[in-house]
């Protein structure tokens, strides 16, 4: 078992600072960005060959979050490694700020793909890795995509062609929480038997506990060890994690707290604000 203090930390400040960013913003996505603090601290801390003060530099690994709406945890993740000031979290879906309520390629450093459409990411993602290949380049593709956005048809053409093209430089999360924006993925359209799918799709398929430093860490190795295949992590993940009443309460898929909720919030994640 490896110590990941730092690394526990870190996903704690995200979280933190997603509910004040959510909060202050009025409207957001608190559930689904809750839930994938420590995959995204995993990459941007550790993981992935990236430069803050060079954001564009062509030989970078690159992330693409598929799943949009999540947008506070990645934001969350691009202030704490110093992609830009942490009181820009300050200015979540305010008009003019660099931080949209879904990412922006072109406002905000250190995000390779606009995103939101649901499905797309993943696509943008294939086409960085199939780049990737045909030029040479030793950089990665990592994605993350949703349990609710994995109904969309999008997604399996998505895992044709990187089947197809032997991408196995592209790693995919999948953050399995369980739910969406009506309810449980089982109730509004299953998605199972999911690994059993992406297999047939060509992939290598890992599961995973979404929250394990040590399970994530040794899934990545797996998925670079891998030749010839593209690798989906199934990400087993709490929707709303850190938060007693948000947890597993598809509620809090698109929820502002309010002030009382957003103390109680943070009391529980032990402490103030971060940014």
């Amino acid at each position: 078992m490896g110590n990941y203090d730092d690394l526990k930390q870190i996903a704690r400040d995200m979280r933190v600072n997603i509910i004040d960013m959510v909060s202050r913003a009025g409207s957001g996505h608190p559930g689904g960005s809750l839930s994938a603090c420590e995959i995204l601290a995993a990459l941007y801390f550790k993981e992935m060959n990236i430069d803050p003060k060079n954001p564009h530099w062509e030989d970078r690994d690159r992330f693409v979050l598929s799943k949009g709406h999540g947008a506070p945890v990645l934001y969350a993740a691009l202030a704490e490694r110093g992609y830009f000031p942490k009181e820009e979290m300050n200015n979540l879906r305010k008009i003019d700020s660099m931080l949209q309520g879904h990412p922006d390629m072109k406002g905000t450093p250190g995000v390779d793909m606009s995103t939101g459409s649901l499905g797309q990411g993943l696509s943008a993602a294939n086409g960085m890795a199939l780049a990737g290949k045909l030029d040479d380049k030793d950089y990665r593709v990592y994605a993350l995509i949703g349990d609710g956005e994995s109904q969309e048809g999008i997604i399996w053409e998505s895992a044709m062609l990187a089947a197809h093209y032997n991408l196995d430089n592209i790693t995919v999360f999948l953050d399995y929480n369980g739910l969406q924006i009506d309810g449980s993925n089982e109730d509004v359209m299953d998605i199972e038997p999911i690994d059993e799918k992406f297999k047939a799709f060509g992939w290598n398929v890992i599961g995973i506990d979404g929250h394990s430093f040590d399970e994530i860490f040794g899934a990545i190795e797996k998925a670079k060890d891998t030749k010839g295949r593209p690798t989906m992590i199934i990400a087993r993940t709490v929707k709303g994690k850190g938060v007693s009443y948000m947890e597993d309460q598809f509620g809090w898929h698109g929820k502002a707290p309010s002030e009382e909720e957003t103390e109680k919030a943070l009391e529980e994640l032990g402490g103030g604000i971060v940014g």
